[in-house]
């Protein structure tokens, strides 16, 4: 058999940093620190002048009372037939995502239907034939 002693590892007591640079790292840290009042506006700190032990009860009521205005406010939301007679929302079975592409295609097709009904409409000399315009009334037009 081998003879094997077993040795401790060595320990290093050398310090982890000189306890004056930790210091100095400190104190620049400190410098560099946001104020008190530039936490409340980013919302890290509670803007309130609560007790801290209270500060979580006051949070949970803000909250309690959020929801309970959101909830009376939904209470009193029209139903969507009622929004739909009075023309705030489209009478459509269509998805939402593609309401907008339906309302482009009716008035395309709109668009369309008029300009067929224009190509198709009689010219003035033929109004003047069946009566439906004078002839005075093609010269006023003509001006």
């Amino acid at each position: 058999m081998a003879d094997t002693t077993t040795q401790a590892p060595e320990v290093d007591t050398s310090p982890i940093a000189p306890t004056l640079d930790r210091r100095n790292s400190l104190e620049k840290a400190l410098q560099h620190r946001p104020d008190e009042q530039d936490l409340r506006n980013r919302h890290i700190l509670l803007d309130t002048t609560a007790a801290p032990a209270l500060q979580a009860r006051q949070q949970e009521l803000e909250r309690q009372r959020i929801t309970d205005n959101l909830k009376k406010g939904l209470s009193k939301r029209p139903e969507k037939e009622e929004l739909v007679e009075k023309n705030i929302l489209p009478e459509s079975g269509v998805a939402p995502a593609l309401q907008e592409k339906q309302r482009e295609l009716e008035k395309h097709m709109r668009k369309d239907s008029l300009e067929k009904k224009m190509e198709a409409r009689p010219d003035r000399g033929e109004l003047v034939k069946e009566g439906i315009l004078k002839e005075n009334e093609e010269a006023i037009a003509e001006s």
